[in-house]
């Protein structure tokens, strides 16, 4: 458990909550520091850029829960907030992963700010691979060697990284034997036994075996997410096509139903031929996992364009109230870790009962009409402003969401609902609003709702 967190000052000044209250509300907070280590020794060489390849960070990029007060944590592509060479956009041979992760509620001691205690304590790093032969980058341009780890002759195995070149260039970027894999989002099965993950650069869903972290499957979306012209940069895969997923705004968010029958994706940002990153309509795509059938959907995004932030905000997770009711993080990148206020992170619910498919529809008017219909749920900026943690102390990229075990709170049982932050793997923040270099550490946020505040809410029948 992290002590003291970044936010303790803020902590310090609440007052301590009655028994029990409405509406959804923030329970608990703690978190895992971003100086320590995971526990894959094998990886701790240094990467390309100096980092150690274990270092502990991005836990909160997905959040699933697996049962009995365990957690997976997923980083993204890994630490390319150092920057060293900007030919691969400063990623590195930095092998993708999960963290297992237990986190146990107990009631807080009277008077404290919170009304319960949250202890979260890393289990288990699990490495992700392929039994396939994977394309790797040659880094001839960059000045870099081969993109493949040097843990692959080791295990004579070949692991997935967060490198920028290592696909191939001669075939579109949904080809599902390229070894760069940035991943986002995380479910775990109803059996147990493997987990889904949803990746940028494609998109794609991959899944995996939970105990291994061997690829057993993978999903390849409709061809209108695929970029043709591939690049270690984002900006010039960006301009190179007209059509597909924009750079490192794939499938962000991925949500399982409590059934297990199907899953349900969300892109960060609208498709290129839907307007791209300045258009109002992102995409959600549901897959039925026994037939491969996939239904589109159109996610409105909230204007809060200004003039000195003309873009729409992003989609950054979706979570499975039921088989046909979603709860959305949809954000804007200030807070915390970026140097800027925190302003707008809400989760919405929406409901894909009897709403419009949009396979067949491209481009932002045509979208328009079809879109579906969003109610709020939890205005994270507010809801922590009120617990006395400001605006600059919210996280910027607050991007992992799962339910939790329920906790009873004055008698009455509540549900929870974990949300947790990306920290890019940056240890300290030494930015203008925190000269003192504060920790920047992976954190999680537990919210307490009843029935009332979320209608139809099914919890996943995870097996054993």
């Amino acid at each position: 458990m992290l002590k003291p967190l970044p936010i303790a000052v803020a902590l310090s000044a609440l007052i301590a909550l009655p028994a029990a209250h409405a509406g959804v509300d923030l329970i608990a907070v703690d978190g895992l520091s971003s100086s320590q280590s995971d526990l894959s020794t094998e990886t701790a060489a240094p990467l390309e850029n100096g980092v150690p390849g274990n270092q502990l960070g991005g836990i909160g990029s997905g959040l699933a829960y697996a049962g009995n007060g365990t957690f997976l944590a997923l980083p993204d592509r890994g630490p390319n907030a150092v920057s060293y060479n900007a030919a691969v956009s400063d990623t590195t041979s930095y092998i993708d992963r999960f963290q297992t992760i237990t986190m146990s509620l107990a009631p807080a001691a009277p008077g404290s700010a919170l009304p319960f205690e949250l202890t979260p304590v890393l289990a288990a790093t699990t490495l992700l691979h392929a039994s396939d032969n994977l394309a790797y980058g040659k880094g001839a341009s960059a000045g870099l060697g081969n993109g493949a780890p040097a843990l692959n002759a080791a295990n004579a195995t070949h692991y997935f990284t967060g490198r920028s070149d290592n696909f191939n260039a001669r075939l579109i970027s949904t080809h599902s034997l390229d070894a760069r894999l940035d991943p986002e989002s995380i479910r775990v099965n109803n059996d147990g036994q493997s987990v889904f993950v949803s990746d940028e650069y494609g998109p794609y869903i991959y899944q995996f075996d939970r105990a291994t972290g061997l690829r057993t499957h993978a999903w390849t979306l409709p061809g209108k997410f695929a970029v043709s012209h591939l690049d270690a940069v984002g900006d010039n895969e960006i301009s190179g096509n007209t059509a597909g997923r924009v750079a490192n705004k794939g499938m962000e968010g991925l949500a399982i139903s409590p059934d297990g029958r199907f899953l349900v994706g969300a892109m960060q940002s609208p498709l290129l031929q839907d307007g791209g990153t300045a258009a109002a309509y992102t995409r959600i795509v549901r897959l039925d996992l026994a037939t491969g059938r996939v239904r589109e959907y159109a996610y409105p995004l909230t204007n809060i364009g200004t003039a000195s932030k003309p873009k729409y905000p992003t989609v950054s997770e979706i979570l499975a109230v039921n088989d046909h009711v979603f709860l959305v993080d949809e954000r804007d990148g200030k807070g915390f870790g970026d140097g800027s206020t925190a302003a707008y992170k809400m989760v919405y619910r929406i409901d894909l009962w009897g709403a419009d498919t949009v396979n067949t529809i491209s481009g932002e008017a045509q979208l328009a009409p079809h879109a579906l219909t969003k109610t709020p749920f939890l205005d994270l900026v507010a809801n922590l402003g009120a617990h006395g943690i400001a605006a600059t102390e919210v996280p910027a990229k607050l991007e992992g969401m799962a339910f939790g075990p329920d906790v009873h709170i004055g008698g009455v049982r509540k549900h929870t609902l974990f949300v947790a932050n990306d920290n890019d793997f940056v240890p300290t923040v030494t930015d203008s609003l925190h000269p003192s270099g504060a920790p920047n550490p992976n954190l999680f946020y537990v919210f307490a709702f009843g029935a009332a505040d979320l209608p139809g809410y099914q919890a996943q029948a995870l097996g054993d």
